[in-house]
């Protein structure tokens, strides 16, 4: 802070307040995603709930921009602002195990590594992402696509209860005897409703489970895939899949021939007896003889963080992604076709299965949608140098754009700031999206919580 700066105080608040110029305030303004370098006038790094309430009553009392940032995860750049107040929940991640109960009590500044790390130690686990970077609260919030999704559901379909701060600075929990309506729209709404300081989830038994992938050269491709579809109509519902379309890294597993060339990888993860996973996998490990074979057998948060390196902090990022119904021959040559087209050695193409007990939660019994898509797809761009943002989203947004006539709906957490109709598609029908609006409207009827797929409070 300058000479004639007057220090920042919110009354009531005892955690760290940065502002420009102070010890600590570069550093804490960036997030994961680098491709957004904003520099919010204050960031408020939250010591617990008093300092969450604090800086929301702060934010509203003084009309500023705010920004609530958990894992700080977010694609779209929402965990930051330009000249607005950042809440930033990472120094609340306190996580409390009842492994009689099998519930767990997590803080919203808790990831999923964290998180798996004591869930872990008594041979549990619930649903989380793909990595293990990811907050649990933007990823939740979404939906909460992840390698446990077709046994026990989606993140949100795991949910017990949350404690909510709302924008009229007041502590709610919200669960399926409680604010029942609020419980509703958190699961899928997204962050417009509140800020979440801590979330209450079951646990299951998931302790080794057997993980990894195969991978092709590119070539193979069309092949690898049609397998792959038909694979998954038969599929087991403890078995989770993803088929990718990557560049080769540079890895002690990777033969140097196929190092820094397409490939084509069909990874899974098998949340069950091992012997019985041995058995659901072996198609996959079987067909076509492929050169580089990683299943084994894992503790499950090993496998949640086996990919962590493909998105490290302080890339840039950007998606497109929508589910679709079928991984279609005509779809097949559409992606091969835009994966040759990758501008950079870091971009990925994800068809994800989804199905098994995410499909078995009714349509309308949480906000999030089209429980019965088939398969995510999803293109992530991925870059380092500033100079290469443009040929990256614009590749991203042509594979979007390219494969738009085979899907069938689309997911909170996949989008950008694409617009209201967008936002709208993600819940499916007008008559959920209006029940979210009425759910705004009585709980941030002045769209204090902006900075997310906002739903608008309307009149």
């Amino acid at each position: 802070m300058t000479e004639t700066q007057a220090p920042v105080a919110i009354e009531g608040f005892r955690g760290a307040l940065l502002a420009p110029g102070d010890d600590g305030y570069e550093q804490s303004r960036f997030t994961w995603n680098a491709m957004f370098d904003r520099r919010p006038a204050l960031i408020a790094r939250c010591s617990g709930v008093a300092d969450v309430i604090a800086g929301v009553n702060y934010a509203r009392d003084n009309g500023m921009l705010l920004s609530v940032r958990g894992g700080g995860h977010s694609i779209p750049g929402h965990s930051t602002c330009d000249d607005g107040l950042v809440l930033d929940l990472s120094p609340m991640r306190s996580v409390r195990v009842d492994p009689v109960k099998k519930t767990v009590r997590a803080e919203g500044g808790v990831n999923w590594g964290t998180y798996d790390h004591e869930t872990g130690a008594f041979g549990l686990a619930s649903p989380g992402g793909q990595v293990s970077t990811t907050g649990i609260a933007g990823l939740t919030l979404g939906g909460g696509i992840g390698w446990l999704m077709r046994k026990h559901g989606l993140a949100c379909d795991n949910l017990i209860s949350a404690d909510v701060v709302t924008a009229a600075g007041e502590l709610v929990t919200a669960s399926a005897d409680e604010n029942e309506e609020l419980f509703w729209g958190l699961r899928g709404g997204g962050g417009n409703f509140g800020v979440v300081t801590s979330f209450e989830f079951e646990l299951h038994e998931v302790g080794m489970v057997l993980g990894g992938a195969v991978m092709y050269p590119v070539d193979r491709a069309p092949e690898v895939l049609a397998h792959y579809r038909e694979f998954c109509k038969t599929a087991p519902e403890a078995l989770t899949t993803y088929a990718l379309l990557v560049t080769a890294p540079p890895a002690p597993f990777v033969p140097p021939e196929m190092v820094g060339h397409p490939v084509v990888v069909v990874a899974g993860c098998y949340a069950g007896d091992l012997s019985e996973g041995e058995r659901a996998v072996q198609p996959l490990r079987e067909y076509g003889n492929p050169p580089i074979d990683l299943f084994q057998p894992l503790p499950y948060p090993v496998l949640q963080s086996m990919f962590d390196e493909t998105g490290p902090a302080g890339h840039s990022y950007y998606i497109k992604g929508d589910y679709v119904s079928d991984v279609s021959d005509e779809l097949i040559e559409t992606v091969i076709e835009q994966a040759a087209a990758m501008p950079g050695p870091h971009c990925e193409i994800h068809f994800g299965q989804m199905g098994g007990a995410i499909a078995r939660v009714g349509e309308n019994d949480t906000a999030c949608s089209y429980r019965n898509a088939q398969f995510a797809l999803i293109a992530i761009a991925h870059w380092i140098e500033p100079h290469d943002e443009e040929g990256h989203i614009a590749w991203a947004r042509g594979l979007g754009e390219a494969v738009r006539p085979h899907t069938v709906g689309t997911y909170v957490n996949f989008l950008g700031d694409e617009g209201d109709e967008r936002v709208k598609y993600a819940y499916g029908t007008e008559e959920k999206y209006d029940r979210l609006v009425a759910l705004k409207r009585k709980w941030d009827p002045n769209n204090l919580f902006c900075l997310n797929q906002n739903i608008k409070p309307g009149a």
